[in-house]
C-alpha cells in the first residue's frame, strides 16, 4: 500500500493524457448532388424570395377546420409519437456512449481468508472506491464512438421534423379528398335526379308510342351508371374519413368533416401560396435532407473508432481506501493507500478482426454519401415535381372551368331541342353523359391544383419550425 498523495499525481497525469487524445475521424466528404443550380418551371423572383419551408403550418393553411384538423393530428398521432420517443431513446444512447469516457467509481468492500505457509489462517478485510479498466482514451476510439451516437441523435430528430412535415401534408390531402369527395356526391346526386326525371319523361313517351324502347334502354342505362357513380362515391367518401380518423388518432367530430358550402363546392381559399427559394434551402430546410446528413456524419465518426481499433487501448484499474487484517482495524490510522494498476494493449494478432472493422466502416461511409446525394436528387425531383404541376394545372383548370360551361349549355340546348321534337333523344343522352364526366373531372382537376400545393409546401420541407 502506497501514500494517497501519490495517487493524486497519477490521477492528474492520467486526466492529461485523457485532455491530449487524439482524433482518427477523416475529414467528410462533401456530397455530389448533381443538381441544377435552379428549378425548372419556377418563376425568376422566386429565386431571390423565401423559401416556403420558413411559413409554418399554420400559416400555410388558412382553413380554420383544417387546421384544427392538423393540430388534432400534432397532438394524438400515433407515428409521430413513436419519432418523439425514438429520439428519447437515441438521447439516452448517446449519453450512455458518452458516459464511456468517465470512470466508473464504485465503492468496493472485500473480504478474505486463506491459509498462509505457516499453516495459520491470514484475513484481509478492504473497504475504499474503485474504478476497473477506464479506457483512458488517448487515440480516440471512445470520442470517436461518442460523435457517431450524436450524430444518431440529431438524425433521430430530424427523422421527427420529417415525420411532421409527412403528417401536416398526409392529413391536408386527405381532408382536401375529403371535401372534392364531397362535391363529387352532390354532383352525382344531381345527376341521378336529373337522369331519373329523363327516365320517368321517356318511359312516358314510351307508353304514348312517342319514343323507342332504344330511347328507353338508354335512359335506364344512363340512370344505373349514375347510380354506380353514387356508390363509388359513397365509398370514398367513408374510405377519406377512416384515413383521416387513423391519421388524427381519434375520430373527428363531424362538423370538421361536412362540407363548408350547402352545394358540397371543393372550397379553395384553404392553402397560402408558397414561394420555391432555392436549391441550396434544401439543404439546410428539409428535414429528410437534414437526418441524411447526420446519419453521414455517423458513420464517418465510426471510421475514427475503427481506425483507434489498430492503436493501443490503455486502461487504469484503481482503488484508494482502508485494509487491514482485523475489521477493528479498517480506519484506523496507517491503513490508508491505494492501488494502481495501468495497463495497455496494442494488437498484434486478430486474424484480420480489425482491418474488417475498418473496411466495414468506410464502405458504411460510402453508403451513408450516397444515401446523402440520394436523398438530395429526391428533394430537388419532388420540388421539381410540385413546380412543373403549379405551372400547368392552373392553365389546365381554366380550361375545363370553360369546357364544363360549354357542356352545360349543350345540355340545356339539346333538352330543349328534343321537348320541342327537333332533336333525338340521342342527343340528350350524349349531352348528358358529356356534362357529368366533364363536371367530375373538374372536380378532380381543382383537388389535383390543391393537393399540388401541398406536395410543394411538403417538398420544400416546411412544416416544422426551429
Amino acid at each position: 500500500m502506497n501514500r494517497y498523495p501519490s495517487f493524486l499525481r497519477l490521477s492528474a497525469l492520467a486526466a492529461a493524457a485523457l485532455l491530449a487524445g487524439c482524433s482518427m475521424i477523416p475529414e467528410r466528404p462533401q456530397p455530389q448532388a448533381g443538381v441544377p443550380q435552379a428549378y425548372p418551371m419556377a418563376a425568376a423572383a422566386a429565386g431571390t424570395a423565401p423559401s416556403g419551408a420558413d411559413l409554418a403550418w399554420s400559416g400555410f393553411v388558412t382553413d380554420a377546420r383544417l387546421s384544427d384538423v392538423v393540430q388534432r393530428a400534432l397532438t394524438n398521432n400515433r407515428d409521430l409519437r413513436v419519432a418523439t420517443l425514438n429520439i428519447e431513446q437515441v438521447r439516452a444512447q448517446y449519453q450512455i456512449q458518452r458516459s464511456n469516457q468517465f470512470p466508473t467509481i464504485n465503492l468496493a468492500a472485500t473480504g478474505n481468508r486463506q491459509p498462509n505457509a505457516s499453516g495459520g489462517i491470514t484475513d484481509l478485510y478492504s473497504v475504499g472506491l474503485a474504478t476497473s479498466a477506464w479506457e483512458i482514451d488517448f487515440f480516440g476510439r471512445l470520442a470517436s464512438l461518442k460523435e457517431a451516437a450524436l450524430a444518431q441523435f440529431l438524425a433521430s430528430e430530424e427523422a421527427r421534423r420529417a415525420a411532421q412535415t409527412s403528417l401536416v401534408a398526409t392529413v391536408s390531402s386527405t381532408w382536401l379528398s375529403l371535401q372534392a369527395n364531397e362535391s363529387l356526391l352532390a354532383l352525382t346526386r344531381q345527376t341521378l335526379k336529373t337522369r331519373e326525371d329523363s327516365l320517368r319523361l321517356t318511359k312516358l313517351r314510351f307508353d304514348n308510342g312517342a319514343a323507342s324502347a332504344l330511347d328507353l334502354r338508354q335512359a335506364e342505362s344512363l340512370t344505373a351508371a349514375a347510380q354506380v357513380a353514387l356508390a363509388q362515391a359513397e365509398r370514398a367518401r367513408l374510405l377519406d374519413v377512416n384515413a383521416l380518423n387513423l391519421l388524427v388518432g381519434e375520430p373527428l367530430p363531424a362538423s370538421l368533416l361536412a362540407p363548408a358550402t350547402p352545394d358540397a363546392a371543393l372550397p379553395l381559399a384553404v392553402l397560402a401560396e408558397v414561394p420555391a427559394g432555392l436549391p441550396s434551402d434544401l439543404l439546410t430546410r428539409r428535414a429528410d435532407v437534414r437526418q441524411a446528413e447526420q446519419q453521414l456524419v455517423a458513420a464517418n465518426a465510426n471510421i475514427g473508432a475503427a481506425r483507434a481499433a489498430f492503436f493501443p487501448r490503455i486502461s487504469l484499474t484503481a482503488s484508494v481506501g482502508t485494509a487491514s487484517s482485523d475489521l477493528s482495524g479498517l480506519f484506523r490510522d496507517g491503513s490508508w493507500g491505494f492501488t494502481l494498476a495501468p495497463q495497455a494493449l496494442l494488437p498484434i494478432f486478430d486474424a484480420g478482426r480489425n482491418q474488417a472493422g475498418l473496411e466495414s466502416a468506410r464502405a458504411g461511409r460510402d453508403i451513408a454519401l450516397a444515401q446523402y446525394e440520394k436523398a438530395i436528387q429526391t428533394a430537388f425531383r419532388e420540388v421539381a415535381d410540385a413546380l412543373a404541376g403549379q405551372a400547368t394545372l392552373g392553365e389546365q383548370l381554366r380550361a375545363q372551368e370553360a369546357q364544363a360551361t360549354a357542356e352545360a349549355d349543350r345540355f340545356r340546348l339539346a333538352e330543349l331541342r328534343y321537348r320541342n321534337g327537333v332533336a333525338s333523344f340521342l342527343d340528350v343522352l350524349d349531352a348528358q353523359r358529356s356534362l357529368f364526366a366533364t363536371q367530375q373531372a373538374l372536380v378532380q382537376t381543382r383537388l389535383a391544383q390543391q393537393q399540388n400545393r401541398v406536395a410543394l409546401y411538403r417538398a420544400l420541407g416546411g412544416g416544422w419550425a426551429e
